[in-house]
């Protein structure tokens, strides 16, 4: 996603909590095209059928702009996600990470993902400074 503004989240299992915050993440990625937001969920997993499960989960929810990946259960190398988060979620822009949540399993509320979607902003304003 080069310097654009990015959600990104990583996740060890597909949760009622998680698909929320991701439905809500691909709705901003696509209000905010024009600010070229990208958003992506990198599932941590050596579930073999979790492919078909995401599929599946991509069309009951209506994803269309949020990729869904799989990597394996340590995550992309390099990333360090903390093996006691089951999901964490990144909000960056040029690079630089302007918010960053972790929650352990359970931990992922509607006011947790509340707090996350007001966040998702900030990543939109440094584009539009950058504009200027």
């Amino acid at each position: 996603n080069g310097s654009n503004p990015v959600a990104m989240i990583f996740a060890r299992e597909v949760s009622d909590s998680l698909t929320s915050l991701v439905k809500k993440i691909d709705a901003e990625t696509a209000k905010n095209s024009k600010a070229k937001m990208g958003s992506f969920v990198v599932f941590m997993s050596e579930d073999e059928k979790l492919s078909d499960k995401l599929e599946s989960l991509a069309k009951k929810a209506g994803i269309k702009k949020c990729v869904l990946s799989i990597d394996n259960p340590s995550g992309p190398k390099g990333y360090n996600v903390a093996k006691e988060a089951d999901v964490t979620i990144v909000l960056y822009n040029n690079r630089k990470v302007v918010a960053n949540y972790a929650f352990k399993k359970g931990d992922l509320s509607d006011a947790a993902i509340t707090k996350i979607m007001a966040d998702v902003p900030k990543i939109l304003e440094s584009k539009k400074k950058e504009a200027k």
